[in-house]
């Protein structure tokens, strides 16, 4: 059996398999996770009634990828929500506690984990606590037999696990990252749970697309001399330009050294980063409104130092816009909710990544030479705040 082009066999011998194994999933995981929130909608439902009629503010929180989901669901909780909504990691929330948690703002604590024992997850948990009078606790993970899963909270809670294939076992994380993503998403949505069907559809299509039509693109660009990449995107997709870019890192041991930005951010000093051995990929918006700053960005590219290759990763083909590389999803005009092509908007660069990483030598299942990442994050103590 081939995954991502390249038999089982070599994948084995590569250091790869796991890797090739979860991102060709995803697709049949977006399904089976959109699936569980329809089976558990009533009880969701309940449960977010009752947080939201009863706290006045929103974390995301994360640790490390987990952190990324935030910023791009922030928006789309803030909107269906009608309440104040924050990307925090728990690194943040872990360090300086009083910063993020107040006794007598309500607080529901959104919080995405894919093992569930990272120590900055369960402590950021315990610290909203302790600290804050009233606070809720949604908890997304992908390992129901992880501290997240089975923490005991005074405060009450929900526990959503992901389907146990989405516990990822590749160091870098891929399918757990896309689902624990979308199925956020759909909790924001809860509500409009029903008519989303169609784009949910439209969303899998997308993602088996990027898999089976362009994997072989990307493995070629792979293959091109670049030693950083910069990803930009803006609004929800900030936060896939800030996973794209830690991927690929993460994939190439820092070889590839990564930036991520924001199309009008990266104006003001980070473009300097930009020289004859950089890869920029642009994530572009179906927003009619953003999409002229980002075209704005693209064509200011001309200025300075090019780059070695440009990529878009588009639902549609754009007028105007000319690239060397345009990968686009869409092939009847189809338009689907802004934040839903975040979900498959990291293909890319975990395909890169992969390909990549196979490239410089080295085994993408566990590409740190070194052991300096690992797949749960080590020796971190947790003090008490007294």
């Amino acid at each position: 059996m081939k995954y991502l082009g390249i038999e089982s066999s070599d994948l084995v011998k590569l250091g790869g398999i796991h890797t090739a194994r979860e991102i060709c999933q995803q697709p049949e995981l977006w399904r089976r996770a959109w699936e569980d929130v329809n089976q558990q909608e009533p009880a969701l439902l309940k449960f977010m009634d009752e947080a939201l009629a009863n706290t006045r503010r929103i974390i995301l929180a994360g640790a490390g990828t987990s952190a990324f989901i935030g910023l791009s669901l922030r928006g789309v909780f803030q909107r269906a929500t009608g309440l104040p909504t924050d990307s925090v990691a728990t690194t943040d929330i872990v360090s300086h506690p009083k910063d993020y948690l107040h006794p007598d703002i309500p607080t529901l604590l959104i919080s995405f984990a894919r093992s569930g024992n990272s120590p900055e997850s369960v402590a950021s948990i315990a610290l909203a606590d302790e600290i804050c009078k009233t606070c809720y606790h949604l908890i997304i993970t992908c390992n129901p037999d992880g501290k997240l899963a089975h923490y005991s909270s005074k405060s009450r809670h929900y526990i959503f696990n992901l389907p146990p294939e989405a516990n990822d076992q590749s160091l870098a994380m891929t399918s757990s990252y896309s689902t624990m993503l979308l199925v956020g998403l759909l909790i924001a949505k809860v509500r409009q749970l029903k008519s989303l069907a169609p784009d949910v559809d439209t969303l899998i299509q997308y993602g088996r697309k990027l898999i089976e039509l362009y994997a072989g693109d990307f493995r070629e660009i792979a293959q091109k001399n670049f030693n950083r990449a910069v990803f930009l995107g803006s609004g929800p997709f900030f936060g896939t330009a800030t996973e794209s870019h830690l991927k690929l890192q993460e994939f190439t041991d820092g070889k590839v050294i990564c930036k991520n930005d924001s199309y009008l951010g990266f104006r003001h000093g980070p473009k300097a980063v930009v020289d004859e051995s950089t890869l920029v990929v642009y994530l572009l918006t179906n927003n009619t409104y953003a999409l002229h700053y980002e075209k704005d960005l693209i064509e200011a590219m001309k200025k300075g130092r090019p780059p070695l290759l440009e990529i878009g990763i588009s639902e549609s083909a754009i007028k105007d816009l000319t690239l060397q590389h345009a990968f686009q999803l869409s092939e009847n005009g189809k338009k689907i909710e802004e934040e839903l092509l975040t979900v498959c908007y990291i293909l890319p660069a975990q395909l890169l990544g992969f390909y990549k990483s196979i490239a410089l030598g080295l085994m993408p299942d566990a590409p740190s030479a070194t052991g300096a990442i690992t797949r749960v994050v080590e020796g971190v103590n947790i003090y008490s705040l007294t």
